[in-house]
C-alpha cells in the first residue's frame, strides 16, 4: 500500500455493473472512500478497455486521481497467449491484473514479464468452490493445503499478489513474504446474504487475519446508496 493510499479503506469495489451508465455512477460515487475499484469479466466485454478509462475518469471526477484500479480479468492459457495478452492491457497501467494460479508457473511468469509495472495476481482457489466441488473436479487436498500449494508456485513465478478465500488468509500470510499483497473476495458482514460465495467471513475478521485488500461488491453496489454504504463500510474498517 502507498503512502497515498493508507488513508482510505482497503476496499476494491466490484463495479459489476449490468449497464454503462450504472457502472459510471458506482465508480463515481465510491472512489471517494476506497482504495481500489475493481473492472471484472462481465464490464471488460462489454466495454473492452474503455472500461478501465472510464473507471479512472470517474474517479478523477471524484477527486481520486491517485485510486488504484484492479483489471480482474482472471486468464488462463498457455504461456505464450497469456503473455500477448498481459502485453496488450500495458496502455492501461493497471495496478493489478489476475491470471489463474492453476495455469502455472510458466503462465504465470509470461503475464509478469509482460507487465512488470503491475502487481500480477494469481487466483488461487475461487470461493464459489467448496471441498465437495473440488473433490469432483478430480483437485485432491483440502481448499486450505491447494491455495498454500498454488500461492507457493504462483509467488515463485513472479506474482505479487495473491487471491484467496478469507478462510486461508491468516495461513497464507503466515507462509508468504510480506511484500505479497494478500486480497480476498467473498467478504461479507455478518447480517449480509453469501450469495454465491461459499467460504466467507466478514470484512473485520479478514483484516484481522491478514488480508491486505478486500473485495466487496453487491454489500456496497447492491444497497440503495452506493456511496454512504462504501462510506459506512470505510468508517467500519478505519483503525
Amino acid at each position: 500500500m502507498t503512502k497515498a493510499d493508507a488513508s482510505y479503506a482497503p476496499i476494491a469495489v466490484a463495479l459489476d455493473a449490468p449497464d454503462d451508465t450504472t457502472f459510471r455512477s458506482w465508480a463515481t460515487a465510491v472512489a471517494p472512500h476506497v482504495r481500489c475499484l475493481k473492472v471484472g469479466l462481465e464490464v471488460f466485454c462489454r466495454l473492452g478497455p474503455d472500461a478501465v478509462r472510464i473507471a479512472r475518469e470517474c474517479a478523477v471526477s471524484a477527486g481520486r486521481p491517485d485510486i488504484e484500479v484492479f483489471v480482474d480479468l482472471k486468464l488462463h492459457d498457455i504461456p505464450a497467449t497469456v503473455g500477448k495478452a498481459a502485453a496488450s492491457l500495458a496502455p492501461l497501467d493497471p495496478t493489478y491484473l489476475t491470471v489463474h494460479a492453476a495455469g502455472g508457473p510458466d503462465m504465470i511468469a509470461a503475464a509478469v514479464g509482460a507487465l512488470p509495472e503491475t502487481r500480477v495476481t494469481a487466483v488461487t482457489v475461487l470461493t464459489s468452490l467448496d471441498a465437495e466441488q473440488l473433490a469432483e473436479l478430480g483437485i485432491e487436498g483440502s481448499a486450505q493445503e491447494i491455495v498454500l500449494r498454488w500461492a507457493q508456485s504462483a509467488v515463485d513465478a513472479g506474482a505479487l499478489a495473491l487471491v484467496c478465500s478469507p478462510q486461508e488468509v491468516a495461513v497464507l500470510r503466515s507462509q508468504v513474504p510480506a511484500h505479497i499483497t494478500l486480497i480476498t473476495p467473498g467478504v461479507r458482514p455478518a447480517d449480509s446474504a453469501a450469495n454465491d460465495q461459499r467460504r466467507t467471513a466478514t470484512p473485520e475478521q479478514a483484516l484481522a487475519d491478514g488480508s491486505d485488500l478486500l473485495v466487496i461488491g453487491r454489500p456496497i453496489t447492491a444497497s440503495d446508496d452506493p456511496a454512504q454504504a462504501a462510506r459506512a463500510f470505510a468508517a467500519a474498517l478505519a483503525p
